[in-house]
């Protein structure tokens, strides 16, 4: 099973990249985040045509997450489990489903803005609210992933300057130790498994400046895997190519290929 994570930031803007992207890289299933549509607006269409069924929560404004998935899609859940109606109707920034097996989370956490501000309180209770899901809705033993845009960088490593950063959201210990209690539930970041020691592992740059070109980027960007499926993690990368190009996201997707599933790819 080919799983990956892409915050698109506008599927609108983005919509025929994200098509070409699905074409060439044929993954099985796909979180993704920023989307900035109402749910109404979601071209569920185009997707149908390229073999994906699709559960999406969002309003139109700057956030919206999706899963699309051809391999099944059940048991969806918009925002957090056992959330009232209307709990979370400013801000969509969560959902659930069954795809192939796998219980599959598309996450879009609060940016916080700035530290000391309510913002940055709002996301620290989001990924505290994420665990609680986590425990209400899924057994550690089960096959999870968690996938998304967590705006937070579990460590120094995943910044291009830990320096430049200082006194700014993104890298505080608060977040860390938030994301770390969500970790806590059994979940593995494949992609630093994979790769423990490597530099300039990136997810995130910049638009400005040449950012990207220059290197300067944030690893914010995760696939979470419970311990059934992280140990048949075969293959893990960040496609860089889909950061380049014509008017591109500024975030560039991880693709997560495992050994699971009734059909397997070759």
């Amino acid at each position: 099973m080919r799983i990956a994570t892409w915050n698109v930031n506008s599927m609108k803007a983005r919509l025929e990249r994200v098509e070409d992207w699905l074409a060439q890289v044929e993954p099985d299933v796909c979180c993704f985040q920023e989307t900035k549509l109402a749910d109404a607006a979601f071209p569920s269409d185009r997707f149908s045509e390229l073999g994906y069924e699709v559960a999406h929560h969002g309003d139109g404004r700057w956030n919206g997450v999706a899963i699309a998935s051809r391999v099944g899609i059940a048991e969806v859940v918009r925002g957090f489990a056992g959330a009232g109606e209307g709990a979370e109707a400013a801000e969509p920034r969560l959902v659930t489903a069954t795809c192939g097996g796998v219980r599959v989370m598309s996450v879009y956490v609060p940016n916080g803005r700035s530290v000391e501000s309510e913002h940055f309180e709002a996301k620290l209770a989001f990924l505290h609210d994420l665990r609680r899901h986590l425990d209400a809705s899924c057994d550690p033993d089960d096959a999870v992933m968690v996938c998304g845009d967590f705006n937070v960088a579990p460590a120094d490593i995943d910044v291009f300057d830990s320096a430049f950063f200082v006194g700014a959201t993104h890298v505080t210990p608060e977040e860390r130790a938030a994301l770390a209690e969500v970790l806590g539930f059994g979940l593995t970041d494949v992609l630093r498994a994979a790769y423990p020691d490597t530099t300039r592992l990136y997810t995130w740059w910049d638009y400005r400046a040449g950012d990207f070109h220059s290197g300067r980027g944030m690893r914010i960007d995760l696939a979470l895997a419970s311990r059934d499926l992280a140990e048949k993690v075969r293959f893990v990368l960040v496609d860089r190519n889909a950061r380049k190009g014509k008017q591109p996201s500024d975030h560039a997707p991880i693709i997560v290929d495992i050994d699971y599933g009734a059909e397997r790819r070759s």
